[in-house]
């Protein structure tokens, strides 16, 4: 299984002190979110690319795509009825995949809850609409950039659009291109009322990508969800993508969300084989 951590876990780190801690620990990927180099990725120069995906290689970490996609971002909105809003939203994402193939990677996660959520007016199934019609346009840079675009259901405590991996799943049919497919979320996950393994399982021909984490907001083992059953699943599955780790509640330090929680994910395994 193929460990990889969010590299805005960080925070304020240098890129090249946080990329030698995350291998230090064992981490082999990275999951940037393009606002920790930029607020806007059309001001990301080709050379700070190349510089960000360089310190990766030093550290022997392979940068496997972007998340936070609209984060800290203006002007950008998926679900909004204004035409022209989402066209520049599409374009952005275009530039995203750019961004993301410039530093190696192969994935975008889209979750940025507040630029997808109900505006006033429009109900959820007219902003599967305009959302699919974003993405959709967006697709064809997307697609040329070799990049996937995985959708994240994200909990009622983070929006109220795509609540659920069947709403995820309803909408990468609707954009009806291979290159668009499930991201999974365990803190996510946590809120339905199918368990962990179900969803996995009957998810398990769209998904591309998985993110590790508590709904405590802390890393996994570092609350009460159970990633034994989740990791035998993902097994059985023979889910063969990254395993990312995402946290939200940064109390206990840095240090100590990166070091716990690849020691508990290499503990869940270890049991498993015992």
């Amino acid at each position: 299984m193929k460990f990889a951590i969010c590299n805005e876990t960080f925070q304020d780190w240098p890129f090249e002190k946080a990329f030698a801690f995350a291998a230090e620990l064992g981490y082999t990927g990275l999951e940037i979110a393009p606002f920790t180099i930029h607020t806007s990725a059309y001001e990301i120069s080709p050379a700070r690319r190349a510089e960000v995906r360089r310190q990766a290689d030093d550290a022997g970490l392979a940068i496997i795509g972007l998340h936070w996609l609209l984060a800290k971002t203006t002007g950008y909105y998926l679900t909004t009825p204004d035409n022209a809003v989402r066209q520049n939203t599409a374009d952005y994402l275009g530039e995203l995949a750019r961004l993301c193939r410039d530093l190696g990677g192969h994935l975008m996660v889209l979750g940025s809850p507040m630029q997808r959520n109900l505006m006033p007016g429009v109900t959820h199934d007219q902003a599967m609409d305009l959302a699919a019609d974003c993405l959709r346009r967006a697709m064809p840079t997307i697609e040329e950039c070799g990049i996937t675009l995985a959708v994240e259901p994200l909990g009622p405590k983070d929006g109220n659009f795509l609540l659920t991996a069947e709403k995820g799943v309803q909408l990468c049919e609707m954009v009806a291109s291979p290159h668009c497919r499930l991201h999974l979320d365990c803190k996510a996950m946590s809120t339905e009322s199918k368990p962990i393994p179900q969803l996995l399982r009957e998810n398990r021909q769209l998904l591309a990508h998985f993110h590790a984490n508590d709904p405590n907001m802390r890393g996994p083992g570092m609350g009460d969800l159970d990633f034994v059953p989740i990791f035998q699943t993902l097994a059985e599955i023979d889910y063969r993508g990254w395993v990312s780790v995402e946290v939200f509640d940064y109390t206990p330090g840095v240090e100590a969300l990166a070091r716990e929680s690849i020691e508990y994910m290499r503990d869940c395994l270890a049991s498993l084989q015992a």
